[in-house]
């Protein structure tokens, strides 16, 4: 680290001792120089913290980066309410925004109309109950031109004023409705101001119109640090442009990535578990038809998945668990929780069984240690009991002739949609699917037309509820 950086973690462990905070700051304090490092001039970084760690990632941020490349500290509203006995609620996190240099890029965005200013400044009504308030038509200060002309009568020069606009586009205003006459012969036509034709309020650093996501959100994933993609969306609608590259180096269950393929920009996600990437994959092929997602770091050869199961315990065997679903492009059941009473399910695969959207399922079971026959006899009662179409068993050890006898009995699904069969079980080993590039024989998943233009759709309302 550079010398200023390192002198300030050392005056941090100095003031607050050798704790969990101090550790997370060190380890920050490394990905933040790093990050520093790759930006682009114009580029710029938004940490999100809690309120109990944002003062120290500033003095960091302020040190890596420079006291004036500090932009804002927004204080984001994540939630709606939280009881503390014997505090506030904590209802909000924080979002520090720094820039590489002073030529970074920055779009405005814009949040939606208070209610309640809405109703005090733009009072006005139309039947069809569009609001609208009135604006000046003239300015101060008198014009020789055609704006100092009279219009309708009224001499604006002897009062001192001269029109905003020029007669001819006046006249058009008019014609469009869009002036407001007085009822008194001496009042003066107003310009009127629609509401809904205002971009909203330019975006300011206390963000209260961005819902959270709550138990019953389509976007839940079940992922403790899960963002709305709305607020993602903001982020890098302001710091980028599109086609540029976004990097998020902490991106979890990847709703940066979502957002940034949804608004056409590029991208780079990372993560340190299989976990994470076996959703962000899952999430990706899911919304976007995303199946061949480079992932870079992961074994490419059989040793190398063997090696993820050396002296780590339950928690080597989970990352060996995730790896080997996302090899085959599953879900992890539940999405993302951790192994338990999974019923005989580590995953899952959804395909099209219909032209109109129904779905079907195909159950993954990985084994990383010995397998047997009776193994892959058990996911055929699984998936009688949860009628699921088909069953994959991964294996890391090769299977044996009777365990390929066992999964042939299984007979063969039918695909009204494709016209064609699928084994009803298919066992599928780590080395086929690393060196020989073998991947389970399913149907595809279809998107039907009218489902696309439903999320065109709903993207656009999601556009308009949250901004406006």
């Amino acid at each position: 680290m550079p010398s200023t950086v390192s002198t300030i973690v050392a005056a941090l462990r100095s003031g607050i001792g050798e704790n969990q905070m101090m550790a997370y700051l060190v380890e920050m304090a490394v990905r933040l120089v790093e990050l520093h490092r790759v930006l682009k001039p114009t580029g710029s970084l938004w940490l999100h913290c809690d309120p109990t760690a944002s003062h120290y990632l500033k003095v960091l941020l302020d040190a890596i980066f420079g006291p004036e490349r500090f932009l804002s500290e927004v204080v984001w509203k994540r939630t709606s309410a939280h009881s503390s006995a014997k505090r506030p609620g904590p209802v909000h996190d924080i979002l520090l925004l720094y820039s590489k240099s002073a030529t970074y890029t920055w779009s405005q965005q814009f949040e939606p109309y208070d209610p309640a200013y809405l109703e005090t400044f733009f009072e006005m009504t139309d039947p069809d109950g569009r609001r609208w308030k009135r604006m000046d038509l003239t300015g101060a200060g008198t014009r020789n031109g055609p704006s100092g002309n009279k219009w309708h009568g009224i001499d604006v020069t002897a009062k001192g004023r001269h029109w905003l606009h020029q007669p001819v586009e006046l006249e058009r205003l008019d014609a469009a409705h869009l002036i407001h006459w007085p009822e008194k012969a001496t009042g003066m036509p107003r310009l009127k101001q629609y509401a809904d034709e205002m971009p909203g309020v330019s975006l300011q650093d206390v963000w209260t119109d961005i819902r959270p996501i709550h138990n019953l959100s389509k976007e839940r994933l079940g992922w403790d640090t899960q963002k709305p993609l709305a607020l993602l969306e903001r982020i890098i609608s302001a710091s980028s442009n599109p086609g540029d590259v976004v990097l998020d180096p902490f991106c979890g269950c990847g709703t940066a990535l979502v957002a940034a393929q949804r608004l056409g920009w590029r991208w780079i996600g990372i993560d340190v578990t299989y976990l994470a990437i076996a959703v962000m994959r899952a999430r990706l092929k899911d919304s976007f038809g995303l199946a061949d997602v480079e992932v870079i770091g992961q074994p490419t050869e059989v040793e190398g998945a063997k090696a993820m199961l050396v002296g780590t315990g339950l928690e080597g065997q989970y990352q060996f668990q995730w790896w080997a679903l996302d090899l085959v492009g599953a879900q992890p059941l539940g999405g993302v929780q951790k192994k338990g009473a999974d019923k005989g399910i580590d995953g899952v695969i959804t395909f099209s069984t219909g032209p109109r959207g129904e779905m079907g399922r195909a159950l993954v079971s990985v084994k990383s240690g010995s397998v047997t026959s009776s193994m892959v006899r058990d996911l055929k009662g699984v998936l009688d009991r949860e009628k699921a179409e088909i069953g994959l068993f991964v294996t890391l050890e090769e299977p044996s002739g009777p365990m390929h006898l066992e999964a042939t009995t299984a007979g063969v699904y039918h695909s009204e949609l494709s016209g064609r069969d699928y084994p009803r079980v298919q066992v599928l080993t780590i080395r086929e699917l690393l060196e020989e590039h073998r991947r389970p024989d399913l149907p595809l998943l279809v998107l039907p037309a009218y489902q696309q233009a439903e999320r065109v759709e709903t993207k656009a309302a999601e556009q308009r509820e949250l901004f406006g």
